[in-house]
């Protein structure tokens, strides 16, 4: 029954869904995700990125490592190298293709999650998916949003964060011999010491651990390219013909290629899953697509620089061959890849990047599931530390025990976490696109930092402690608008 309907919502009913909302909103948009590429950059580059307001609200780049830490993860090590082996190597192609697309709907959830957020009192936000679907879409959907939150609770607050744990810990003991008791324990403390500071020690954790681990896995990656940088166009040839069918039929041809490039990459960026729209309500922006922007970038670094990363790897090395099949696969097989490339300490070093991307994806599946508490509950201190007790002993269970039949249930309440959240963002595509047109506006108008006013928006039924501009912003707003006089401003 759980193959049957993850077959059904994985293999048809999402696939359709995504691909819709990611095509769709990219047209809408006119093509959002490329017009404001540089623009990415620029804001990440920008002070007002790293900016905590008087209240110590987080910044829009802690907001990013967040989310990164979320969608980086086994899917990026072991996905990639399943693609590879069933689909061949032109599933790297659709999943480049997936991404791009993902990128859109990514900025779409992650505004409408700014959009929308409240405002906790305590130097913090709210907001995702439940939030957006209870004000956007009006008291009458709240069923809808309560049911989202429990399906996030269940799937990211409990199930993955076990699952996660059983990986860090099997991992941990093939590469170094470490029972996985012992694992689980100290993954435990560690977890338990964190996660008891709030989401702005999540934050300060994720901002220190993120770029260290992502950026590591691309040096090694980078390094593989250099040893091997006459191939590089070979092997890009390859991944193209493969993708059209102009290659060695590999597992199911050009239909194999296409399903397994598609169903990785959606499995490993989570663009419409309504995971990240959590973590981006949570920082200070000045505008909402501000927000949006860097977030469909996180997409970018997911899917087409770290997923991309580890198909090179795979791909100019010697354990994979073209239509003859591979003896290893997931994990194993990009491990061999690696230790193909530099050494049998490639292993190692697979093992530990696992071992982070892990430990960073629990730290991101906690406060998931934090939230989706907060939504039926704010503020109560005695619930939430129940839980965060609850999650600590969920990691030292799951580091010793077989999860598979779990999972499988898991698979199947994420595909209809999914589901609920496409659904909001198709009724939602009016105002996130409102939303837009306020940022290109002021972007025409030559406002530089285009600046979100919540009272031009009454009818939203938004948060006005959200939007409570700081005196800077509040003054770029007024030059936004072009009809307040000095005297007024004062």
């Amino acid at each position: 029954m759980l193959a049957f309907l993850n077959d059904l919502l994985w293999g048809k009913v999402l696939i359709v869904l995504l691909i819709a909302v990611g095509i769709g909103f990219t047209v809408a948009s006119r093509f959002v995700q490329f017009r404001y590429f540089g623009r990415m950059f620029r804001i990440l580059g920008a002070s007002q990125a790293f900016k905590r307001d008087k209240h110590g609200h987080l910044s829009s780049f802690q907001a990013l490592v967040l989310s990164v830490a979320g969608r980086v993860g086994g899917g990026n090590i072991a996905g990639v190298a399943v693609a590879i082996t069933l689909g061949g190597p032109g599933a790297v192609f659709w999943m480049w293709v997936v991404g791009l697309m993902g990128m859109a709907t990514s900025f779409l959830e992650c505004t409408l999650a700014q959009t929308y957020k409240t405002a906790e009192g305590d130097g913090t936000y709210r907001g995702g998916p439940a939030y957006y679907i209870s004000r956007g879409l009006g008291r009458r959907w709240n069923w809808l949003a309560g049911v989202y939150s429990v399906l996030l609770l269940l799937t990211f607050g409990f199930a993955f964060t076990a699952l996660q744990s059983y990986s860090v810990a099997t991992s941990f003991g093939d590469a170094f011999g470490v029972p996985v008791l012992y694992s689980g324990l100290g993954l435990a403390l560690l977890v338990g010491l964190i996660i008891f500071g709030g989401i702005k020690r999540i934050a300060r954790i994720s901002e220190f651990l993120v770029p260290i681990m992502a950026g590591g896995y691309l040096l090694i990656a980078l390094v593989v390219l250099a040893l091997n940088v006459t191939q590089i166009p070979d092997v890009i040839a390859l991944i193209m013909k493969s993708a059209f069918g102009l290659e060695p039929a590999v597992g199911g041809g050009i239909g194999a290629a296409i399903m397994m490039g598609l169903k990785r990459g959606l499995f490993s960026n989570e663009a419409g899953l309504g995971s990240a729209p959590n973590v981006a309500a949570v920082a200070y922006v000045p505008h909402p697509a501000n927000q949006g922007i860097v977030q469909a970038f996180s997409v970018f670094i997911d899917t087409v620089i770290i997923c991309s990363a580890t198909a090179f790897v795979i791909l100019l090395s010697g354990v994979y061959e073209t239509g003859a099949g591979v003896d290893v696969a997931g994990i194993a097989l990009t491990q061999a890849a690696l230790a193909d490339h530099v050494g049998e300490w490639g292993r190692t070093f697979v093992s530990i990047a696992l071992l982070l991307f892990a430990f960073s994806t629990i730290l991101y599946n906690y406060y998931l599931g934090e939230n989706s508490l907060n939504f039926f509950s704010r503020r109560n201190q005695g619930l939430f530390n129940a839980f965060r007790v609850t999650i600590v002993l969920l990691v030292c269970w799951g580091a010793t025990t077989d999860l598979g039949t779990a999972f499988g249930f898991a698979d199947v309440t994420m595909g209809l976490l999914a589901v609920a959240n496409l659904i909001a963002l198709i009724m939602l595509f009016k105002p996130g696109l409102r939303i837009l047109r306020d940022f290109d506006g002021q972007m025409r108008n030559g406002i530089e930092q285009p600046v979100f006013n919540a009272k031009d928006h009454p009818e939203m039924d938004l948060d006005p402690k959200s939007w409570e501009l700081e005196p800077e912003d509040l003054e770029r707003a007024h030059r936004a608008l072009g009809n307040t006089p000095a005297g007024a401003r004062e």
